[in-house]
């Protein structure tokens, strides 16, 4: 079953597309993390905390089985364990001399499609993700191989090509950025957020192993392995790749109420200090846990707090009105400090005019720390003011003797008058010059 917010997801990755990349201003993680790209996003918020080259295509490795099982989970999610499948030959011809990851699953066995999932993802099966691209592809990878990248494109991967279904080839790219939204799209399937937590799986028998409780696969993400080095209760699983002498890593993490989604792309394997060579999980679990420690979702505003305040006209209620925020506007802040970081930017009239009524949305207010914008909220009316028709009636008199129209009328009538009024000289004159033309001479 898909998870209740996958379907927003496309919504959501169209709204994070719209987001800037880079950081939260002022913030750094505390160590440098060595590798050719990082990407962290606050899931809450759809805030980028951190990004180091996120836009820059590079070989995806096996993170490429992440579009692998979004396809499979897009279709069959309901028919994991009751669907088989049988490996045909043709595909170990392919892997023969790779020396890649692989599941053990051999030329002929038959498996669930649950188990070509787990497959895929525990120990990253490359024999697994090209059963599940020849069933689904009706036999031909290419055709599968082909949807791959169609989906990409239509959950907003920019810098993504896949061209086998597993990663093998050093053809196929990503991005962080693109990383971070696979994963964003799997984890919307219940059945991937199960196979990802779990750090064993038994894979049943079959014809070559055929002791019961013998064949168990190893999930390469040793993050969720309490007996690891690497462990973070907080993680909830992800994918690892690797390739050459670089590993990667995309992991989901939850903890008090904040969720995360962890990028960490072709990390030198010679930089992990513990010394297994896993370097992109050496170095998700220190960027988590200063994302952890340094920040929370709070809100940035109280709604029962008003924070400005406008003049109001023709009212005897009140000359002014408070402004109050719609909403508290929950979001990712800084642990030390928090709200108090916040600069407001206020989009207001320069008065109102009564009636006013409470709730009324009169402007916005914009949130930013150090000039990148947090959000935006509107800005309600505190209370009533009624109009009273006697201000508002002077007013409108007030504004009409005032206004252009009443001069232009005024001047209008002075011209009329001193017109009417020199004609009327003008004729008085005239009849006066006839009666003395017409007196009789003595």
């Amino acid at each position: 079953m898909k998870r209740p917010f996958a379907l927003l997801t496309a919504l959501l990755l169209a709204v994070l597309c719209a987001l800037p990349a880079g950081a939260v201003p002022g913030y750094a993680p505390e160590k440098e993390i060595p590798a050719r790209a990082v990407y962290l996003v606050n899931l809450d918020t759809n805030l980028v905390v951190w990004a180091e080259n996120a836009e820059e295509p590079m070989e995806a490795a096996s993170i490429t089985k992440l579009m692998t099982c979004i396809l499979l989970l897009q279709d069959h999610q309901d028919e994991l364990d009751t669907v088989t499948v049988t490996a045909p030959g043709y595909i170990y011809d392919i892997l023969w001399g790779t020396n890649s990851s692989h599941a053990d699953i051999r030329k002929g066995d038959t498996n669930t499609l649950r188990n070509l999932l787990y497959a895929m993802l525990l120990p990253s099966g490359n024999e697994a993700a090209y059963i599940v691209a020849d069933y689904m592809g009706g036999g031909d990878v290419p055709t599968f191989v082909a949807r791959m990248n169609a989906e990409a494109e239509a959950i907003g991967c920019t810098g993504t090509h896949f061209v086998d279904p597993c990663g093998l080839e050093y053809d196929n790219h990503i991005t962080a950025r693109d990383a971070y939204l696979l994963l964003r799209t799997a984890i919307g399937y219940d059945a991937f957020v199960e196979a990802i937590a779990t750090p064993t799986y038994d894979m049943g028998t079959n014809e070559h192993h055929t002791r019961e409780g013998a064949y168990i696969i190893q999930n390469s993400d040793r993050m969720i392995a309490k007996d690891s080095p690497y462990y973070r209760s907080y993680t909830k699983g992800g994918k690892t790749g690797s390739l050459s002498d670089w590993n990667s890593f995309v992991g989901w993490h939850v903890k008090d109420g904040q969720s995360y989604i962890s990028v960490v792309l072709q990390s030198p394997k010679d930089s992990d200090d513990v010394g297994t060579r896993s370097s992109a999980l050496a170095h998700t679990g220190p960027l988590m846990d200063w994302a952890f420690d340094t920040f929370t979702i709070a809100p940035a505003l109280d709604t029962t707090q008003a924070i400005s305040e406008l003049p109001v006209l023709y009212s005897t209620e009140g000359d002014t009105v408070l402004l109050y925020p719609a909403d508290d506007m929950m979001t990712l802040l800084p642990k030390e400090g928090g709200a108090a970081l916040t600069e407001r930017t206020f989009q207001l009239p320069e008065q109102l005019t009564a009636p006013v009524h409470k709730g009324d949305v009169v402007g916005t207010v914009t949130l930013s720390i150090e000039g990148e914008t947090i959000g935006t909220v509107d800005l309600v009316a505190g209370a009533d003011l009624a109009r009273s028709q006697v201000l508002y009636t002077l007013a409108r008199m007030g504004e009409f003797f005032s206004s252009r129209y009443f001069k232009v009328v005024v001047m209008v009538t002075m011209v009329v008058v001193a017109v009417y009024a020199f004609l009327w000289v003008l004729m008085m004159l005239i009849t006066a010059g006839r009666a003395h033309n017409g007196r009789p001479r003595r």
